[in-house]
């Protein structure tokens, strides 16, 4: 059984660096094909896909966030992090991490395992 959790601060401060960290087990996070994305969803509304990072390292982000955003791996603690630069109140949100089946114009798709999810709240 595959099972992702997240790790983060709960609350962050406007301006700072939010750190997440997926911690997978059941599966290893560089296993061919899986792409390993971070996902949130703001109080109220919908699911967005942040980016991801590949079963080889490499990396893809969204557009919007991508001057914002960083992830890596670290593949001895099978481990995969989120760093999101520069934050504000509209970063608020559940954050989860998650594994895909593929990727498509840059973006994973084809979920099947996904974190429960950690709140994060951007707040002074």
């Amino acid at each position: 059984q595959v099972q992702l959790q997240e790790l983060g601060p709960g609350l962050v401060k406007p301006s700072q660096t939010l750190s997440l960290t997926c911690t997978v087990s059941g599966a290893s996070i560089t296993a061919n094909y899986y792409y390993w994305s971070w996902i949130r969803q703001p109080p109220g509304k919908g699911l967005e896909w942040m980016g991801a990072v590949g079963y080889g390292g490499s990396t893809w982000y969204s557009p919007s966030l991508k001057s914002r955003t960083s992830i890596s791996r670290d593949t001895s603690k099978n481990q995969f992090t989120l760093q999101l630069n520069s934050v504000t109140p509209e970063d608020t949100a559940m954050y989860h991490c998650v594994r895909g089946g593929g990727l498509v114009d840059g973006k994973a798709y084809d979920y099947d395992y996904w974190g429960q999810g950690t709140p994060v709240t951007v707040s002074s």
